[in-house]
């Protein structure tokens, strides 16, 4: 059964290190990282291998004070395994015009497939004004637009990932896909409301491993929602195979084990 993580991340020195993930290693027991040191593709694709991962989409990461994973880094990566590795780009939407050219230049230059802007890095909420010029270039484009939903494990304020916002980018937006990463939690039941509400809005479950998915999310896998959740880790956080560690536990058939794991993500992304 073919798999496909559509949240990850193949990090820079500048991303591992950056202070804002400092946190988050009370969490994963790790020692901050060389900022100096940077990770080898071949790392990455061996994560895959030892779960099984046949491809992974890998995002840029833009904030508003630097660039953690340009877009031209991902790009550098796919190329180093680009049966593999997916790109997935961002960009600083306090500069709208340079967003919009940006965005472009990902879709028809880098090959990426999506676009990923995550408002807990702004402190925006994904209704604010400096969103809209991205849903735009990705509406018109046919690019998935990729977010955060749910509270944020860095020290920043989690209110802006309430997934009711996309609520509203969705019903300006009815042609846009929206793709909601880490569940929701602990606004689960709210993120599975939009999604239902929503042909296009879709939930990835980056960041929780099976074995702490919320009893609802399951349950929309199982049932209304086969067709609206997508496999994701959030590696390097999260390697595949902890990810995935229980998934035989979730009791889902074969047609819905498909679908969360790749079928839902390919037909979204448009992946082959």
């Amino acid at each position: 059964m073919m798999i496909i993580d559509a949240w990850a991340q193949h990090p820079t020195a500048r991303h591992t290190a950056d202070p804002i993930f400092d946190s988050l290693r009370r969490w994963t027991k790790d020692a901050k990282p060389d900022p100096e040191r940077e990770i080898p593709v071949g790392l990455t694709v061996a994560a895959m291998d030892q779960a099984g991962v046949d491809k992974t989409l890998i995002s840029a990461w833009y904030a508003p004070r630097n660039v953690m994973i340009s877009n031209d880094e991902v790009a550098s990566f796919v190329a180093e395994a680009p049966e593999r590795l997916i790109g997935v780009g961002s960009v600083d939407i306090s500069k709208p015009m340079e967003a919009v050219r940006e965005i472009r230049r990902c879709f028809t230059e880098l090959g990426f497939k999506a676009i990923r802007v995550l408002p807990w890095l702004w402190e925006l909420p994904p209704t604010d004004r400096r969103f809209y010029p991205v849903y735009v270039a990705c509406a018109e484009l046919g690019v998935p637009f990729c977010t955060q939903i749910g509270h944020t494990g860095p020290l920043m304020p989690s209110e802006v990932g309430r997934p009711i916002y996309l609520d509203q980018v969705a019903l300006d937006f009815p042609e846009l896909k929206i793709v909601g990463g880490h569940i929701g939690y602990p606004w689960t039941e709210e993120a599975i409301a939009v999604a239902t509400k929503h042909e296009n809005v879709f939930i990835d479950t980056s960041a929780y491993t099976v074995r702490r998915y919320p009893e609802e999310l399951i349950k929309f896998m199982r049932g209304h929602g086969r067709h609206k959740v997508m496999f994701g880790t959030n590696y390097p956080m999260i390697t595949p195979a902890k990810a995935l560690d229980g998934l035989d536990d979730l009791g889902l058939n074969d047609e819905v084990k498909d679908l969360f794991l790749a079928g839902n993500t390919a037909r979204v992304f448009g992946i082959q």
